[in-house]
């Protein structure tokens, strides 16, 4: 068992570096944001989609682009406007006049990393093209399924104070996000660091692939084989169970959130080259993962209480696994 538990080790220490070399050069470009990266990284890895809600400007472009050139893997970005169409996302059927016959020509969301910009600026019916790819790696069109491949990651994003001309994502979609993360201003210094290194080139010009696609899914299959203990299992769902009688929520996160908060802190278990999750990853992640499940009742957001707050009051309550 002794020897077991001693490879299970050398195994993950040798992920870890190899994700230690994706964050350091997704870090080239990406100056005072390394917790953003891990967690953006856990999520991927994890099968996971992510939101990104921030103000203009904070690097939510930068940072999905980063990702893409680090693996080597195809990167499309979909600006979301209300003018734009299912059929502009998973593609459309065209009639061959020589064949007398129609012939799918793929839309954007054929690709590894799909970037959906300011997706709140489309209608529901457009943002809803995005859900069978976002849960089942597959899209339907006139009766036929095309799949979307293993690495398919979604990257959304949305303005949390612009609100003219938008449309609030339902909380079916929002429940496909495993994470939302805010990037926030970054410190004084490294933003000055972000000037001096675009003086002569974007950052992104100088970093290549770190790590091939093969790379990519053999980590994704370690992130499965990281152990989880019962009681682990036990106070992840207690957590989410908590979100669901607390009164100031309306609608409390489901099953789909245990299996995130789950998923991730494996992710982030192997990041730190540990064959085992700990109570500190389950507790890292909460909020991002939980958070944007939650639906509170309008006299709790009068009142200016926030669903991560109660998250964190949540964490405080819910007794820690010994």
């Amino acid at each position: 068992m002794m020897a077991a538990e001693n490879t299970d080790s050398a195994d993950n220490a040798g992920v870890a570096q190899s994700l230690a070399r994706i964050t350091a050069n997704i870090g080239q470009v990406m100056s005072g944001q390394s917790d953003s990266i891990r967690k953006l990284l856990a999520a991927f890895l994890a099968g996971g989609h992510v939101l990104l809600e921030d103000n203009p400007g904070t690097g939510k472009t930068t940072l999905a682009k980063a990702l893409a050139r680090s693996i080597g893997a195809e990167f499309r970005r979909v600006q979301f406007t209300p003018d734009l169409l299912p059929a502009d996302i998973v593609g459309v059927s065209v009639f061959n006049p020589r064949d007398q016959s129609f012939v799918f020509h793929p839309g954007p969301v054929f690709t590894k990393i799909l970037l959906a910009d300011e997706i709140n600026r489309a209608s529901p019916r457009t943002q809803s093209a995005l859900l069978e790819a976002m849960a089942e790696g597959q899209v339907s069109v006139e009766g036929k399924t095309h799949a979307l491949g293993d690495l398919f990651f979604v990257i959304a994003t949305q303005n949390p104070v612009e609100f003219r001309g938008t449309y609030p994502l339902p909380e079916a979609q929002m429940d496909r996000f495993a994470m939302r993360l805010s990037l926030g201003y970054v410190s004084l210094e490294a933003e000055v660091a972000i000037l001096s290194a675009q003086e002569a080139r974007h950052p992104l010009e100088g970093i290549g692939a770190c790590a091939s696609l093969d790379d990519v899914i053999a980590l994704k299959a370690a992130v499965r084989a990281v152990r989880v203990s019962a009681e682990l299992k036990r106070y992840a769902v207690e957590l989410v169970r908590a979100t669901r009688v607390a009164p100031q929520v309306q609608l409390g996160a489901g099953p789909r959130a245990s299996l995130a908060l789950v998923s991730v802190a494996q992710a982030l278990a192997l990041t730190d080259g540990d064959a085992f999750v700990r109570p500190e990853h389950v507790r890292e992640i909460a909020v991002p993962v939980l958070a944007h499940r939650l639906v509170l009742l309008p006299e709790a957001k009068f009142s200016g209480i926030t669903s991560a707050a109660l998250v964190e009051d949540i964490l405080k309550s819910v007794p820690v696994p010994a």
